[in-house]
């Protein structure tokens, strides 16, 4: 079993910041790229911000400058800071984890989602 907790999501007025942390968790062999999905209503899921293991990240254009990704490869966690928040940043957000379970069982894993909410 593997299991992605998230914390840290809520509620903020534009031009605020959150850190959104994800703890990895179970029967974990390693885990390559980790990264941060949002989900606004009535949209699709799309990619915030990745990183891999070796530390090479990756950002939507929409958050470019204002979200940084990091992560933890020791305690297997990724976080998330947003800064200067606008209301169109909010959505629920997913933590996931490209990971292998062994050296021979991949599979992507995802966390049970937050929610990040930005008043204008």
């Amino acid at each position: 079993q593997v299991q992605l907790v998230e914390s840290g999501g809520g509620f903020v007025q534009a031009g605020g910041s959150l850190r959104l942390s994800c703890a990895a968790s179970g029967s974990i062999f390693s885990i390559n790229a980790m990264g941060w999905y949002r989900q606004a209503p009535g949209k699709q899921r799309e990619l915030v911000a990745g990183i891999t293991s070796g530390g090479t990240t990756n950002y939507a254009d929409s958050v470019k400058g204002r979200f940084t990704i990091s992560r933890d490869n020791a305690k297997n966690t990724v976080t998330l800071q947003m800064n200067s928040l606008k209301p169109e940043d909010t959505a629920v957000y997913y933590c996931n984890a490209d990971l292998y379970r062994s050296s021979w069982t991949r599979g992507e894993y995802w966390g049970q989602g937050t929610q990040v909410t930005v008043s204008s």
